[in-house]
């Protein structure tokens, strides 16, 4: 396996590939949407395998026979070319299948046809079932809207393209620019992530690619992503060291202070560098250290005009998922992830101490670094009541200073581990849990890293593609259209917080523990 980010694309097929007939059995009425050809073609030759994934109510309500529908998909291939592999659900909504999307069955159908897996797919559709479908199975998606797609699944979804053309733009950019145009070794790289510690998670897999062509990796961080830093694979030295420039809560800027730093960064004796950012954050503050620390070549994110700070000044398109955004910086760089190595994120997960011994279990996580990210106490306690009563045990988590908040939530009907585990502990019992039910915070990071798949209940103040969960199962709840959309808020503008508790019924919170664990939303 390269380190390309997909193998291949599954394509919705009605309303797509094709304009949407209902129940259509005739293939004279097949018309391919505009610019379907070429896009389809654009990704063979780029190597990319094709499947079309589609619902198929229609055989099973008898308005068409399989031989008429079997016609329909001959017309579609004759005029848009041969598919690798098709994956037809031919039931009803109330017949309770695990393929019917939005069920995740046919995603992960098609990925095994395909000699890949889901998170190595990108699922292309017109309505939120495509998105829903995707994103339980652990692609990618992207919806292109049609007339019928409703507004919310636009809000919703974690990337939208204007048609079929523009989605094939974005995925093939997409691919080449995890891909260093002239890779090349290095000796003593620093590389930078001064955040938190889902940051710093998010990060990973670009530190990886650094790590797999340099002789030795220096990671500067802060004190919020010290813990996180320290799990990280591929890194060899850490340095904790506060910016004020980056810290959400930061002190006044101390030029002794600055003095330390430039000393210590230029004691790592760094042949290079590389600084991470979030598209908010500027990387020209630590560049100007690091030249008068004698870094000679010196590579990030900017779209101030660097002058001479910068040697590799790399540019990234807004909404780009958090780790391909650190991996195309370090593809600039020169650095790209070897063979065998999936762009995922990923901790060492050691054995959970913590959790009595029992069934399995599903973690809740109530607390967030940003309020305006945490579904409130109540709204989780009652989803913890919710997904007790359904069956599934209950573990609610926390750190050390969410022990009241944690003690409220687990009272409702689960075991209580606020304040019982580090970050390297929270990572084991999270890998542990059939999945886990959190807000956008950093523990969704960490079980993406760890590979649990993950109900988000998503606040919308930051996007949703670009900060989502990476590459793990998950279903995203929350009210998508809310009026804090966007805003990056840390408290929440709105009164009663309305996208996480109006937004978030605890029944659809138990359903999408279902879907994740089953494989079925029935």
């Amino acid at each position: 396996m390269n380190g390309d980010l997909f193998d291949a694309v599954l394509l919705d097929r009605d309303g797509t590939l094709i304009e949407d007939v209902p129940y259509n059995g005739d293939p004279e009425k097949v018309r391919p949407m505009p610019g379907a050809r070429e896009a389809l073609d654009r990704m063979r030759a780029a190597g990319l395998r094709l499947a079309v994934v589609t619902n198929q109510s229609g055989l099973a309500k008898g308005l068409f026979t399989a031989a008429q529908m079997r016609a329909v998909n001959a017309r579609v291939e004759e005029l848009l070319g041969p598919f690798d592999t098709w994956q037809i659900c031919p039931h009803d909504d109330g017949d309770g299948c695990g393929c019917r999307k939005p069920a995740p069955g046919m995603v992960h159908a098609a990925a095994a046809a395909l000699g890949t897996r889901p998170a190595r797919c990108v699922m292309v559709g017109d309505i939120g079932r495509d998105m829903t479908a995707a994103l339980a199975a652990g692609a990618t998606g992207f919806l292109v809207p049609t007339p019928v797609t409703r507004p919310e699944e636009v809000a919703a979804a974690p990337h939208v393209a204007r048609d079929l053309t523009t989605a094939v733009d974005e995925i093939l950019r997409r691919q080449a620019a995890v891909r260093p145009v002239t890779p090349r070794r290095a000796g003593t790289v620093l590389v930078v992530r001064s955040d938190s510690a889902g940051d710093v998670l998010v990060t990973g897999p670009a530190i990886r690619a650094v790590a797999a062509n340099a002789d030795r990796v220096v990671l500067l961080c802060g004190p919020r992503g010290r813990a996180a830093a320290g799990l990280l694979p591929g890194v060899d030295e850490l340095i904790d060291w506060p910016l004020p420039w980056i810290d959400g809560d930061p002190s006044p800027v101390d030029p002794d202070d600055m003095r330390r730093l430039t000393d210590r960064l230029a004691a790592v004796g760094a042949d290079e560098a590389v600084v991470f950012t979030s598209f908010h954050q500027s990387a020209l503050p630590l560049a100007l250290l690091l030249r008068m620390a004698g870094v000679a070549r010196i590579s990030a994110i900017s779209d101030d005009y660097p002058g001479s700070l910068l040697d590799v000044r790399h540019r990234v398109p807004v909404g780009v998922p958090e780790p391909e955004r650190a991996l195309s910086l370090a593809a600039a760089a020169g650095f790209g992830l070897p063979a065998g190595d999936d762009p995922t994120l990923r901790v060492p997960a050691a054995r959970p101490t913590v959790v009595p011994s029992g069934e399995p279990y599903v973690v809740v996580h109530p607390g967030a670094s940003v309020p305006a990210r945490a579904c409130p106490p109540q709204r989780c306690a009652e989803i913890v009541a919710a997904i007790a009563a359904s069956g599934y045990r209950v573990v609610v988590t926390g750190g050390p200073a969410e022990t009241a908040l944690t003690s409220r939530v687990a009272a409702a009907g689960g075991t209580d581990l606020g304040g019982r585990t580090d970050l390297a502990g929270l990572a084991g019992v999270i890998a542990g849990a059939r999945c886990v039910v959190v807000g956008n915070t950093g523990p969704a990071h960490l079980a993406a890293a760890v590979g649990t798949p993950v109900v988000s209940l998503f606040a919308p103040t930051v996007p949703f593609g670009q900060w989502a969960p990476y590459r793990v199962p998950l279903v995203r709840l929350g009210d998508a259209t809310a009026a804090c959309r966007d805003s990056r808020a840390t408290r929440c503008p709105v009164p009663e917080h309305p996208c996480l508790t109006a937004g978030v019924d605890p029944a659809e919170v138990v359903a999408a523990v279902r879907l994740l664990t089953t494989g079925s939303d029935s």
